[in-house]
């Protein structure tokens, strides 16, 4: 839930004991919105409205398409087995599951909790019956598909990005916890504990899941699969096959439920801080859930389904979501430098953001030979922000029917959802 209010974290000046940090389990910077804020607090307003313009139109419900058309493909293709599963269908039931989890979300945040710890229970479980038949598989002698693994692999670095690009999307979701600081029970302590045990956790199961992909299917077999998991299931699991389908389905409607919760939360802070109309920055008067925010994403996420290879727009936000990754994990690097005594309760070694660092360099440097198209696209995206911002944030002095019109929208939308502005004490 919401918080109205947080604490203020004290003067960095004062000296205090351990508890008293405690008390006021400050971070560096306490803000929900993951990094938006630390882009935001590092480099300025502009770069910050530029990351929240590309992850607003974009990046976020590009991510979030995606996920509701795997789930309508795994649930639909059963019921057209062996046959790729109606256009027209597989959109709609992607249409009406994010429609579901948007009100689910705007409805009540417990609710939204709830059907995440529900569906990522099931997530797993789904996993682990893949990497136990995998590894099955692999006892009774199956190691042809390992014989010649690298077959065919283009070592060129511009095109190992190019294929990192495919696996960080699949992982995309690593940093949506930063999205919602402000909403942490005890962060000091929680944060650093929810990182330290997701991530490995997480890293481990999906590169053993992929494992037993291999073991089982061969690279024409996975490159010829819609449903990559329902061929795995057919060639080993018999008459059982049905259950994976439906396994990825729950796993995939988690996904997006958790996906639909933190990246509104994006998008509430970037309108609270002006970057976003003032709309999108009003919390429901009874639960305290951002739902203009919720249900803006909602339509940007319809809007993509229309497309009808949504796919495609893989290639060129990847670069983008790169190239911002890049800024921001900098921005720490950067902050560390102009900002050596600033109040850090949660501080790592330099030299993971440096390793970081160079390993996102990597990604956003070497596609742009390899791919210039889809660089020039994704940079084209990014300055497309620029005359936005200037228009609608930097000019101060706006006509006065802009003003009204702004004023009436946010009024609009306040009695609509029954929503007002967040009431804060910082």
């Amino acid at each position: 839930m919401y918080h109205r209010t947080r604490p203020v974290c004290p003067d960095p000046s004062t000296p205090r004991k351990r508890s008293v940090i405690d008390k006021y389990i400050c971070t560096m910077i306490p803000k929900s919105g993951g990094d938006y804020a630390y882009i935001n607090d590092a480099f300025g307003p502009l770069p910050a409205f530029l990351y929240l313009y590309v992850a607003l139109f974009i990046l976020v419900p590009t991510g979030n398409a995606i996920t509701a058309l795997t789930f309508a493909q795994y649930i639909l293709q059963p019921v057209w087995h062996g046959c790729v599963p109606p256009y027209a269908a597989v959109r709609l039931l992607a249409a009406v599951i994010t429609c579901l989890l948007t009100a689910i979300n705007c409805y009540n945040v417990k609710w939204a909790t709830r059907v995440q710890d529900i569906f990522t229970g099931t997530k797993i479980f789904a996993l682990v019956i893949i990497m136990v038949a995998g590894f099955w598989w692999l006892c009774l002698g199956h190691t042809e598909n390992f014989r010649h693994p690298m077959d065919g692999t283009n070592t060129q670095p511009g095109y190992v990005a190019l294929a990192i690009y495919s696996g960080l999307f699949s992982y995309s979701g690593w940093n949506y916890l930063n999205y919602v600081t402000e909403e942490l029970k005890d962060p000091y302590k929680n944060l650093p504990r929810a990182i330290c045990i997701s991530l490995p956790l997480v890293t481990v199961i999906y590169v053993l899941a992929n494992i037993a992909y291999f073991v089982v299917l061969t690279q024409d077999e996975i490159l010829a699969s819609n449903a990559v998991a329902v061929t795995f299931s057919d060639k080993l699991l018999g008459v059982m096959s049905w259950i994976m389908p439906l396994f990825v389905a729950c796993s995939t409607f988690g996904a997006l439920n958790g996906a639909i919760f933190a990246s509104s939360r994006l998008f509430f802070v970037g309108a609270r801080n002006g970057h976003l109309p003032a709309a999108i920055a009003l919390i429901n008067v009874r639960n305290l859930t951002p739902m203009p925010s919720l249900i803006f994403l909602c339509i940007i996420t319809l809007a993509l389904l229309i497309i009808e290879d949504v796919y495609v727009l893989i290639y060129y936000v990847s670069f983008v979501e790169a190239l911002f990754t890049t800024l921001s994990v900098s921005g720490l690097l950067w902050l560390r430098y102009k900002s050596p005594d600033r109040e850090r309760p949660i501080k790592v070694s330099i030299v993971l953001p440096i390793i970081f660092f160079i390993i996102c360099a990597f990604l956003v440097i070497f596609p742009c030979y390899v791919s210039p198209w889809e660089v020039g696209v994704g940079v084209i995206i990014i300055l497309s922000g620029i005359p936005m911002y200037c228009v609608f944030i930097y000019w101060k002095k706006k006509p006065k029917w802009l003003i009204r019109s702004s004023h009436n929208f946010n009024m609009i939308c306040a009695k609509l959802f029954m929503c007002v502005q967040e009431e804060r004490s910082d």
